[in-house]
């Protein structure tokens, strides 16, 4: 999900902005203008820009300087879908969203004269006014101490992206198209790159009780790859069913394994040693942390660092002998898989 937040001075184009992202890339729109006219009425105020701000403020003082564009996002979060969060206008609210995953902040402005003649044009509630009142509105709106309170030059200056829109509509929506050709492509890491490769190779693997894959890689050079299935010539968990035995840790807890596979690093390391192909100073990329034998093999054969999608809920023995040996152990995320009678 990629969430944009549109800050920009008064009248520049946020909206049109919002009905080209709206209309031609499908992006849900999330207004905290209109968030603040809800509660204006509920509050049986007249709707204008002065009992706008006012609320704003008396809300984020409340709750807290991004108490708004949260409330917005959480329904952002629960349609799954890109959205698009307009009138950004807190240090505050940038703060909060900079913590999101895929977020990019835009800020669109143009001539002030341009500016107002568009808003009068709009007709909103708050855009009956003249064009001094205009002005003044901006520039109280402008800048603040407060970080409860609207300050949309910091706003502005924190946008990834700017627009200019003091031409049609057209030369706008251009720029918008080029940023989002920016956005959606990116260009994966050296590290984003190898796990790709692990996930391909657990496309291989024999056994569904962990379909994992992994490859070991020195240099930025792919050396082998590995994954889950029984050795050679022998058959397949897919084919004759699972071969479990129980095992009892250290604090008695009793679990469920298929020891028909051999695992994916241990098979990558097997590869490695047919080929003889010296492991040492190679990093392994791999679905969890490996397993406590697994570890002991990686240990040994000299890789110094293991990346790994997601922490193994059993792992925790595997991490410590890695920080015994010296072996540095990364985690694309934070989950925990819990893989319950494996």
């Amino acid at each position: 999900m990629i969430t944009i937040g549109i800050t920009g001075t008064l009248g520049a184009g946020k909206g049109t902005i919002v009905d080209y992202l709206v209309q031609n890339k499908g992006f849900v729109h999330y207004s905290v203008r209109a968030f603040l006219t809800e509660e204006i009425k509920r509050r049986g105020l007249d709707v204008n820009r002065d009992t706008m701000t006012a609320v704003g403020n008396d809300l984020r003082a409340q709750h807290g300087p991004s108490w708004i564009v949260e409330q917005l996002y959480e329904r952002a979060a629960a349609s799954g879908c890109n959205c698009i969060i307009e009138s950004v206008r807190t240090p505050g609210e940038v703060q909060a969203l900079r913590g999101k995953p895929n977020f990019y902040l835009f800020a669109v402005d143009a001539d002030p004269r341009v500016r107002y003649d568009r808003a009068v044009l709009r007709g909103s509630e708050t855009d009956h006014v003249s064009f001094e009142t205009f002005l003044a509105n901006e520039q109280r709106e402008m800048n603040n101490t407060d970080p409860n309170k609207q300050n949309l030059s910091v706003c502005i200056r924190e946008a990834d992206y700017r627009f200019d829109n003091g031409g049609t509509i057209d030369d706008l929506n251009h720029q918008v198209e080029q940023v989002l050709g920016e956005i959606t492509y990116k260009r994966p890491s050296w590290d984003e790159y190898f796990m790709e490769l692990a996930d391909v190779a657990s496309r291989r693997a024999t056994c569904d009780r962990g379909r994992s894959g992994c490859v070991i890689v020195k240099d930025r050079q792919l050396l082998v790859t590995g994954y889950v299935g029984s050795p050679a010539g022998l058959p397949h968990c897919d084919e004759v069913g699972h071969l479990f035995r129980q095992t009892i840790d250290s604090d008695g807890h009793i679990s469920t394994h298929c020891v028909r596979t051999v695992h994916a690093e241990q098979n990558a390391i097997c590869q490695a040693a047919r080929r003889g192909i010296a492991l040492d100073g190679s990093t392994l990329y791999c679905r969890m942390t490996p397993c406590r034998t697994c570890a002991m093999l990686i240990i040994n054969c000299g890789i110094k660092r293991v990346v790994c999608e997601r922490k193994y809920h059993a792992g925790a023995e595997s991490e410590e002998l890695f920080r015994q040996a010296g072996v540095q152990i990364e985690f694309f995320h934070d989950e925990i898989q819990q893989y319950a009678n494996q």
